[in-house]
C-alpha cells in the first residue's frame, strides 16, 4: 500500500501547517479554550478560506470533493496543533447531508453549499444517556403526523453541540431508526452546554415535541447511522496520529534537556527502549488507520466495519500507551497545565473512548461476518 499523499495533499497540509503553527501556538489555544465561547470565529474564517470546510462538500455544492486520505491529512495537522474549533463535528454532519443529498434531499444540498462556505456550524446527536456506545439503543421517538414531524427525547455529549446551528438526530419512529435535522432556532429545545477536560464543548441536547425535518429516506436510517458513525470514528483515528505524533515528539525534546546524574536522561538506554515503544505504537497506528481510510469507501458495508473498528482499537491502545508512558517521562511536569503533553494526553483519552472504546471495537469487529475462528 502505497502511503505517499500526492503533491496536492502535501501542498494542503504545509499551508494548513503554517497557519496552524503561526496563528494556532500553544498559547493562542489555551485562551481560546479558556474562553466563554471556547472557540474563535476568526480561525473558523480562516479554516473557510484555505478550503477546509469546502474539502469535504461534494462539487454539486461547491466543494472539493474530498475523500477520506484528503481528511486524513487534515485531521493530522488539527490534531497536532489541539485545534479546539468544531470542525470534526461539522465535518461529520457534512458526511450526513452529503449522503442525504445523494438521496435527492434538495434541503441538505442547500445546508451543504453553506457549510463549505463556512456560514453555519453542524453536529451528529450520537450518544444518549443510557446507551454507552450502542448507536442504535435509541428513546428519542420522532412522531409524524402529515407533514408535521416532532421529536421526543435525549442527547448527551454532542460534541460542539452548543455551537452548532443544525443537529442531525437519529431517532426511531415506530421501531425503525430514522435521521433528521434539526435548527437550533426550533422551538422546545434545550440546550446545556459545558466544557470537556479535553478543552472542547460539548451539550446536552432535550427535545419536547421539536419540530424537525426528515434527512434520510425510508428504511435505510440504521445503515446510514452506521456509516456516519464510521466515517466519524476515522477522522477521530485521523486526529489521533497527529496528536500521537505531536506527543512523542515532545517527549523525545524533553528527554534530552532534563538531566539527571549530569546527563540528558534521553542517553539512557532504558527509556530509549521506551521511547521506540512509543514510536511502534504511533506507526502501528498510523497503518491501521491509513487503510481505514482506503476501505471506508467500500460497497460491502462488513468490510468497511471491520477496517474502521481495527483502527479504532489499534488507535485507542497506541493513546493510551504513548500518553502514560509520555506522563511518566515528563516527570510530574507531564500532568501540568503549563505543558501541551498534557493537553495531548487528555485529547487522545477522550477520542479512546468516543464513538467506541476499545473493548466496544474489538467485540464489534470480532462479530462481523468477515471474521472468523477455524480450529485445528
Amino acid at each position: 500500500m502505497d502511503f505517499t499523499f500526492s503533491d496536492e495533499q502535501q501542498q494542503f497540509r504545509d499551508a494548513l501547517r503554517r497557519y496552524l503553527d503561526k496563528e494556532y501556538a500553544f498559547d493562542a489555544r489555551q485562551k481560546i479554550a479558556a474562553s466563554e465561547a471556547g472557540v474563535d470565529e476568526k480561525h473558523w474564517r480562516a479554516f473557510a478560506e484555505l478550503g477546509l470546510l469546502a474539502l469535504p462538500v461534494p462539487e454539486a455544492q461547491g466543494g472539493f470533493d474530498g475523500g477520506p486520505v484528503d481528511m486524513l491529512v487534515v485531521m493530522q495537522e488539527l490534531g497536532r496543533a489541539l485545534v479546539v474549533e468544531p470542525y470534526w463535528a461539522t465535518a461529520v454532519g457534512i458526511e450526513a447531508l452529503r449522503l442525504a443529498a445523494e438521496k435527492g434531499s434538495a434541503f441538505a444540498g442547500e445546508l451543504l453549499e453553506r457549510a463549505g462556505r463556512g456560514e453555519i456550524h453542524l453536529a451528529v446527536a450520537f450518544h444518549e444517556p443510557h446507551a454507552r456506545h450502542d448507536l442504535f439503543d435509541l428513546r428519542t421517538i420522532a412522531s409524524e403526523a402529515g407533514d408535521h414531524i416532532a421529536l421526543e427525547g435525549k442527547k448527551s455529549m454532542v460534541q460542539h453541540g452548543g455551537q452548532a446551528d443544525y443537529w442531525i438526530v437519529p431517532a426511531r419512529v415506530q421501531g425503525e431508526v430514522a435521521l433528521f435535522i434539526v435548527g437550533k432556532d426550533a422551538a422546545n429545545v434545550g440546550i446545556t452546554e459545558y466544557r470537556t477536560i479535553d478543552g472542547q464543548r460539548a451539550a446536552t441536547l432535550t427535545f419536547d415535541q421539536t419540530p424537525a425535518t426528515r434527512l434520510d429516506g425510508r428504511d435505510t436510517g440504521a445503515a446510514t447511522l452506521e456509516r456516519i458513525a464510521d466515517y466519524a470514528t476515522f477522522l477521530l483515528c485521523a486526529e489521533a496520529l497527529g496528536a500521537l505524533d505531536a506527543l512523542n515528539r515532545a517527549t523525545v525534546d524533553y528527554t534530552k534537556e532534563r538531566q539527571q546524574f549530569g546527563v540528558p536522561i534521553a542517553r539512557f538506554q532504558a527509556l530509549q527502549h521506551r521511547m521506540v515503544d512509543m514510536l511502534i505504537h504511533a506507526e502501528q497506528a498510523r497503518s491501521i488507520t491509513y487503510l481505514a481510510a482506503a476501505r471506508y469507501t467500500s460497497d460491502d458495508a462488513g468490510t468497511r466495519a471491520q477496517a474502521i473498528s481495527a483502527a479504532k482499537a489499534r488507535v485507542g491502545q497506541a493513546a493510551r500507551f504513548v500518553g502514560q508512558q509520555a506522563v511518566q517521562l515528563h516527570g510530574g511536569m507531564g500532568m501540568t497545565n503549563e505543558l501541551p503533553a498534557a493537553h495531548w494526553f487528555k485529547r487522545l483519552s477522550i477520542i479512546e473512548t468516543t464513538l467506541g472504546d476499545v473493548d466496544h471495537h474489538l467485540a464489534r469487529f470480532a462479530a462481523l461476518p468477515a471474521f472468523s475462528v477455524t480450529e485445528d
